[in-house]
């Protein structure tokens, strides 16, 4: 017989060769074959019955414990992971111990993170447990030791979670690294429309865009979330409807850098939030996330007006990095020293008490006694009332890392004596006395309070009554610390509901069409209503073939994998009859 590749077959029965053995003469040989009788050991089929062998593992009937590290935009993504594999039968856990495989969602801006994301790893297979990783430090980094072998979901694949949890529980490992894309566009990321399990039921969490236009020295998230994309802005009002749909009272906007949303699709910011206000009901809430100095200057009129509006929250974090421009030009910010003030005062004066957060990393490669004191005079001027200090780790693969560093001791040296400098001043001490309306949203950590926020996101700890959960009240601020206020209700005020309905409770899946809560209450006997227009659950290994990546880039190898099935259906026939 010729070998397969020596030339083209222009037919099934090329395969053939005068000289094999034709399907009558091997039906003829068969019945003079006498079958013999196996002896059947009765107890060793009742063990091999206790114990069924692994390839027939029932996907989706297994406990699943998710951790999730970094910004709201990681949060996020381990909402929508968790309410996808919650829909399709897993069983979410928040017992590490009783779960059977652990979703770490990891995050790369810092070393620290990134070092209990490996721990986390290394404790999951020390105590035999199948591991899916997601998050940034996979996306950016597949190929490091520590990860080989394990299942990893790219960041703009979380919406197939489902198949790569299904097949590491058969114990392979599966990697989809991929970017979706539409006609050669990068999107950007899953569907908003997924179903998720929002960590706090009252609090959505939309992330606008994906990526950023930037080019940071010292950033690895670039590395993982690549150049800007946008969704676009009727997909972000329905979700932020849907959300309202389901008891929500407040919107989180994020994305790496909020400010720069829609310049992809030939749009801006501040004409999503516009169509935003419109859905949001009476009461509730929207805060916008992270937005970088360089997009905002273009839009400061518009955003102070927005942030005027009573449903939007008076607040705007803005990281200034450094107040040194030798170093900003090192960062490759992209702004000045000036330029982030004049969008701080400028806001300042249009909103007088507006709460502006800001971070600062201290250590940079080439941050000078002079640089660093710079810095403390800024934070000295400003008087942030929230500031997030970084002590600089260099992330392998950045151009900071080659840079010269500035020695351990000097870097902690500075957090340090920054620190000490943000908490010599109490930002909230003037407000005792006054008489503020809150939203309380979530538990304080030690459960002796519910948390609230004002009208500049300030924070305020309100009595644990199970009447304020997700209300607006009325409060009299009688003590203030660091970084809260402690609020008495006031007893004659009325407690406004902001949502227009009934919170799902924790746990509970969002945004289930009516096909998905079907399967749910039936515990996933999908013949029981073929009405429903869902097929059977099947094994993932028949669903991965028509998903892979290589589908998304046209139909002929797609075709080629079903001609060579056919082809191997036909010469089995052939040769051994059906």
């Amino acid at each position: 017989m010729p070998a397969a590749c020596d030339s083209l077959l222009e037919d099934i029965e090329d395969i053939v060769s005068a000289q094999d053995v034709k399907p009558n003469d091997r039906q003829f040989v068969r019945k003079n074959i006498v079958p013999k009788v196996r002896k059947r050991n009765s107890q060793k089929n009742v063990q091999a019955d206790d114990d069924p062998p692994s390839d027939s593992i029932i996907p989706g009937a297994q406990k699943i414990w998710i951790r999730t590290w970094g910004c709201s935009h990681n949060n996020s993504d381990g909402e929508y992971m968790a309410g996808q594999l919650a829909a399709y039968g897993y069983k979410i856990t928040e017992n590490a111990a009783e779960a059977d495989l652990w979703l770490l969602n990891s995050c790369t801006v810092k070393s620290p993170a990134e070092d209990h994301f490996r721990n986390s790893i290394k404790k999951a297979q020390e105590d035999d447990k199948k591991v899916v990783l997601a998050g940034c430090v996979p996306q950016a980094q597949p190929r490091q030791d520590y990860l080989k072998g394990l299942s990893i979901i790219g960041v703009q694949q979380i919406d197939r979670v489902v198949e790569v949890v299904e097949e590491t529980i058969k114990g392979h490992s599966v990697r989809l690294l991929g970017q979706k894309k539409d006609n050669g566009k990068r999107l950007g990321g899953a569907r908003l429309d997924l179903p998720k399990i929002r960590k706090n039921p009252l609090i959505e969490i939309i992330s606008i865009n994906t990526g950023c236009l930037n080019a940071c020295t010292y950033c690895k998230t670039k590395h993982a979330r690549g150049d800007l994309a946008s969704y676009p802005i009727e997909e972000l009002v329905d979700r932020a409807k849907q959300s309202f749909q389901e008891g929500v009272c407040e919107i989180w906007l994020t994305s790496e850098d909020t400010g720069a949303y829609g310049r992809d699709i030939g749009t801006d910011l501040p004409t999503l939030l516009w169509k935003l206000v419109e859905v949001i009901p009476e009461g509730a809430m929207l805060r916008l996330g992270m937005t970088n100095p360089p997009y905002i200057l273009e839009h400061l009129e518009e955003m102070a007006k927005i942030l005027n509006h009573p449903r939007v929250y008076a607040f705007l974090h803005i990281p200034v990095q450094s107040a040194s421009d030798s170093i900003l030009m090192d960062m490759k910010r992209e702004y000045c020293v000036a330029d982030f003030k004049r969008v701080v005062d400028f806001l300042k004066e249009k909103m007088p008490g507006i709460t502006i957060a800001t971070d600062i990393i201290c250590g940079f490669p080439g941050e000078t006694d002079e640089d660093f004191q710079d810095t403390m005079k800024l934070v000295e001027e400003y008087r942030f009332p929230s500031l997030f200090i970084n002590q600089f780790y260099p992330r392998p693969g950045t151009p900071a890392a080659k840079m010269h560093q500035v020695p351990a001791l000097v870097k902690k040296q500075r957090t340090k004596d920054l620190s000490q400098l943000f908490h010599s001043y109490n930002p909230y001490d003037h407000k005792v006395g006054e008489r503020q309306r809150v939203l309380v949203t979530e538990e304080s950590f030690d459960s002796q309070f519910y948390v609230a926020h004002n009208r500049f996101y300030e924070q305020v700890l309100v009595p644990k009554d199970p009447e304020f959960m997700g209300k607006m009240v009325e409060v009299d601020i009688y003590e203030a610390g660091k970084h809260f206020m402690k609020g008495q209700p006031v007893s004659d005020a009325n407690v406004f509901t902001p949502s227009i309905t009934r919170p799902l409770a924790k746990g509970e899946v969002s945004g289930l069409t009516e096909k998905f809560r079907y399967v749910l209450e039936n515990g996933l006997n999908l013949k029981a209503c073929p009405s429903t227009g869902i097929r059977e659950k099947a094994s993932l290994s028949s669903r991965m073939v028509m998903q892979l990546p290589w589908q998304q880039k046209g139909g002929k190898l797609k075709m080629l994998s079903v001609s060579l099935v056919l082809l191997a259906i036909l010469v089995t026939f052939y040769y051994g009859g059906v």
